[in-house]
């Protein structure tokens, strides 16, 4: 509008009364304010009208006279005649300038004077005017057009910048908000940014569940190389810091200025431009948008932090369905694995394998790099390695692992969840989280220790609270395997119960009444071999009555030896090593086991059974392990042989052969660990269980033992 209004004001000096300003004007060339009726430097010819024609125009006609005409007739008189304003008096300047250099030397403004020759010019020369209009042109003053098409140009080009940085805000906004899984969403709210306000470098941190230091730090314009250079992400301090302290928008044209910052590591690349502002999820902060170094060199300006701050709104909405989606999501996986637990423990499977799977899920579904599953089957004041899964889960399993001074034995004892470092996985750990698994009555049966990698963000209290109903599921329902197991043994004590009854009411009572109608026939027989035979007969009738004995014995000891029973106990053992050897090892056990052995000596023998058998299905490679719990009259001795690859040279400096040496001595006993000659290892745990120095001797074995394999 304001361009087609100079180009009128172009034609109108030497333009008369009908010219070709009339038909501009007629045409739809908006109206100026030279219309307004006087002409500069003379007074209005008598009778004349305006320079408009009233029939094309509709407008009224001007007053008569020389003089000026007030606004009121300028602004209202002819219908196509715009209201005074900005650009009316716009038109107003130029046509002043227009009076200036037409009026005539000496003339004063607003009083009439000689008319010129121009104005003296009949039709015929003004026609000839309207055809060499250029020296009109050339008496308009340039500057102040100039100044008018600049500032036209500079407004159109700010808003066509503005409309294009609306709709690119309008696409960041819906680009954002496609996404569900939240580190897609993060990473898209990073590059959006960069590009919304032409940044070279842009990241997102988000603050961790303590509220001062960052858990997870997003970076967009760093190469691979560039951030293995840095080293580690940063934590929260300096200018990142400055947000997490006041989190407010934050504009610097240059970093090192500012009193926070205290310069970057080795290996950053320079940056001097700072813009960051905060990102709120439900009126909480739950991290912060950094961008640096603007293109060109420039400042970050006004417009490129409102329009940060709009994305920043944005982005919190875009996080928080991200979040309520990953949430839903990761509470249906929990829920799917606790039904599929449950089933595993109610329908008889090995425990090893049930255990194995628990953490194989804990560690998928919470994104953890290590997970372990600890049992308190070692005694009292320990915990067994049980499974492992994950990054250096193969030197775990089936250690044991003390109560005092790791995160296991804290959630242990505890019965609750503890955060922290975990001092028994291998060095170079990142934040841990150990769960107590417990059943109603705040029973633990065991931990399951999460281990992210170095660097890693922690395990916030969204992701702990369903880890802690899997948990909770878990107990209950391994404590319903244990009473399902227990009405089982029950069953199985009762059935045995009658066997031995019936082993000693008819067997037995037969096998003596034999035994004695045969010594009572031996003074009838008059051949000396015939009646040695019969002897030797008896004998071995004594010796069959004795064995039975003693399995009527080990039958019902069973069923009345208390939970710490060694027999029991050992068996347990013994069979849940099957699973990592791969085969099932022999068992025998002699002597009174469960009634004459303390529960402390059990309860170190257990160990020393489970970590000895452990050792040897990680290093032996044995194909045959024999196993031998034998009471021999005063010392409780305990023989593991195999036929594995011997010895290893570095045998006396491990931690669990020291481990069985110090049970032994704790008890007065002694450990032998010796290679045979054909080969495989052959170890003695032997304990005294009268007080005072394990006998030196082996003794004879009782002959009402009982042996199985």
């Amino acid at each position: 509008m304001c361009v087609l209004r100079v180009l009128c004001v172009l034609r109108v000096p030497d333009a008369p009364a009908g010219g070709p300003v009339e038909r501009g004007v007629g045409h739809g060339c908006p109206p100026g304010p030279w219309h307004s009726g006087a002409r500069a430097g003379g007074t209005r010819p008598p009778g004349g009208t305006t320079g408009r024609r009233a029939g094309r125009s509709g407008s009224a006609a001007a007053p008569l006279g020389g003089g000026p005409v007030t606004p009121i007739q300028r602004g209202t008189g002819g219908g196509g005649q715009g209201p005074v304003g900005p650009n009316r008096e716009r038109g107003d300047t130029v046509d002043r300038a227009l009076n200036r250099a037409d009026r005539p030397s000496g003339a004063v403004s607003g009083r009439p004077g000689p008319r010129s020759a121009r104005q003296r010019r009949g039709p015929e020369e003004a026609r000839r005017g309207v055809e060499n209009t250029g020296s009109a042109a050339v008496r308009l003053p340039q500057l102040r057009l100039d100044e008018l098409l600049d500032e036209v140009q500079a407004r159109l080009d700010a808003a066509r910048g503005t409309r294009d940085r609306v709709h690119k805000l309008l696409e960041a906004v819906l680009s954002v908000g496609r996404g569900l899984e939240l580190e897609q969403v993060l990473r898209g709210i990073i590059e959006a940014a960069v590009v919304l306000v032409d940044a070279r470098y842009g990241a997102l941190g988000v603050i961790g569940p303590d509220g001062r230091r960052l858990s997870q730090f997003l970076t967009v314009g760093l190469t691979d190389e560039e951030i293995a250079a840095i080293g580690p992400y940063p934590c929260g301090h300096g200018i990142l810091g400055e947000l997490i302290r006041r989190p407010e928008p934050l504009r610097l044209p240059e970093i090192s200025e500012h009193p926070a910052s205290y310069g970057f590591p080795p290996g950053h690349p320079p940056m001097s431009t700072f813009l960051g502002v905060p990102i709120r999820v439900r009126d909480h902060v739950f991290g912060n948008l950094y961008l640096t170094e603007k293109r060109g060199g420039a400042d970050f300006e006004d417009e490129d932090e409102e329009v940060l701050a709009t994305l920043a709104v944005a982005a919190g909405i875009a996080i928080e369905n991200a979040r309520l989606y990953e949430e839903s999501t990761r509470r249906e996986r929990w829920l799917r694995a606790g039904a599929e637990v449950t089933t595993a423990l109610m329908s008889d499977r090995p425990r090893a394998e049930v255990t194995a799977r628990i953490t194989e899920l804990a560690r998928e579904i919470t994104g953890s790099d290590l997970a372990v599953f600890s049992l308190p089957e070692a005694g009292d004041g320990a915990l067994t390695v049980e499974a492992a899964t994950g990054e250096g889960a193969d030197g775990l399993r089936h250690l044991v692992l003390p109560l005092e001074g790791t995160l296991s034995g804290a959630a242990f004892t505890g019965a609750r969840p503890v955060r922290g470092p975990a001092e028994e996985v291998p060095a170079g750990p990142g934040p841990a989280l150990a769960v107590p698994v417990t059943s109603g009555d705040d029973v633990v049966h065991g931990v399951l220790l999460l281990v992210r990698a170095a660097g890693a963000g922690d395990f916030p209290e969204r992701e702990a609270e369903p880890l802690l109903a899997f948990a909770g599921q878990t107990g209950l329902a391994m404590e319903l395997a244990e009473r399902r197991a227990d009405t089982a043994q029950l069953a199985l004590l009762e059935d045995r119960d009658r066997i031995a009854r019936d082993l000693h009411d008819l067997a037995i009572q037969r096998l003596f009444a034999t035994g004695m109608t045969l010594q009572s026939a031996d003074r009838f027989i008059d051949h000396p071999e015939a009646a040695e035979r019969v002897r030797r007969a008896v004998g071995d009738l004594d010796e069959t009555i004795k064995i039975i004995r003693s399995t009527i014995f080990g039958l019902r000891s069973r069923e009345t030896a208390p939970q710490h029973g060694l027999r029991t106990r050992a068996v347990r053992a013994v069979a849940e090593a099957g699973t990592a050897l791969g085969f099932a090892p022999s068992l025998r056990m002699e002597g009174l086991l469960d009634t004459q052995v303390p529960r402390e000596a059990a309860d170190d023998a257990v160990a020393v059974l489970a970590e000895a058998l452990a050792n040897v299905a990680r290093h032996a490679e044995a194909g045959t392990v024999d196993v031998a719990v034998v009471n021999e009259g005063g010392a409780l001795v305990l023989t593991i042989v195999d036929d594995g690859n011997g010895i290893p040279p570095t045998a006396t400096r491990r931690s669990g052969l020291r481990n069985l040496t110090e049970r032994a001595e704790r008890h007065g006993g002694t450990l032998t660990l010796t290679a045979p000659p054909t080969g495989g290892t052959h170890l003695e745990w032997r304990i005294p269980l009268t007080g005072g120095r394990c006998p030196t001797g082996h003794g004879t074995r009782d002959g009402g033992g009982a042996g199985a394999r």
